[in-house]
């Protein structure tokens, strides 16, 4: 019978028990945190950037949520949502929320919106698992890592296509930027595409190019373009 005390309340029958000594506790499994191996037992010992994506209960909309965690603290948030204009209001608070707070303290906030909560539940899981993006990258990546991630003209990398079974694809929108034309071969089979990079135009327009002179300066185009036997707007055609 055990004469030990505690500090809470336990039920009769756990009272009247011998101890049964644990064997070996070797804590917790190490995880890969920006190029060391780390025993997390607190929210301060969890570092790393990594990303989660996240979806509202209608699925209307995506959300893709980007952290930079030092010592359990957020220092740097890129939030991107698609699909949902609302939601684009709500990313620009929670873009002002995240900074400054402990991963479960985001974890534990609303964020405005179901999309942007739920990534943030599945960058949570991934962190505190050492599944970061910056997991064995020494001292992990600087603050500003997220801005890199959105490359030149600081935009989000968006694909939009749209087909049917009668007309078939339609190009709107690649990484490159807006798609102006499409082009076809003899076979009206797509072989390449003409796009506006947006966010060079507007740098350009914002130097003082004439917005007509900074379009074309900021036209591009991929594939075969140059060899279509026919261009159309994907849009009007």
């Amino acid at each position: 019978m055990s004469n030990e005390t505690y500090e809470y309340a336990v039920s009769h029958e756990v009272a009247e028990m011998c101890v049964v000594k644990n064997g070996p506790n070797h804590g917790p499994a190490p995880l890969p945190e920006e190029g060391m191996w780390v025993q997390a037992r607190q929210i301060g010992d969890i570092s790393g950037y990594t990303h989660g994506v996240g979806w509202c209960a209608p699925q209307q909309g995506a959300c893709k949520l980007s952290l930079n965690v030092k010592n359990g603290i957020i220092e740097e948030a890129l939030v991107e949502t698609i699909g949902c204009s609302g939601m684009t209001h709500s990313a620009a608070m929670a873009a002002e929320i995240l900074p400054g707070k402990t991963l479960l303290e985001a974890l534990n906030t609303d964020l405005v919106c179901d999309a942007i909560n739920t990534a943030m539940r599945e960058l949570f899981l991934q962190i505190v698992y050492g599944r970061s993006q910056s997991a064995f990258s020494e001292d992990g990546l600087v603050i500003g890592a997220g801005m890199e991630d959105l490359g030149k003209g600081s935009r989000s990398m968006v694909g939009t296509m749209y087909g049917t079974k009668d007309k078939g694809v339609r190009y709107l929108e690649m990484t490159e930027g807006y798609c102006t034309r499409m082009a076809l071969d003899e076979n009206n089979e797509v072989i390449g595409y003409e796009f506006v990079s947006l966010g060079k135009m507007t740098d350009l327009i914002k130097k003082g190019v004439e917005p007509n002179e900074a379009y074309k300066q900021s036209i591009g185009t991929y594939g075969r373009f140059d060899d279509a036997v026919k261009y159309i707007d994907p849009r009007h055609e």
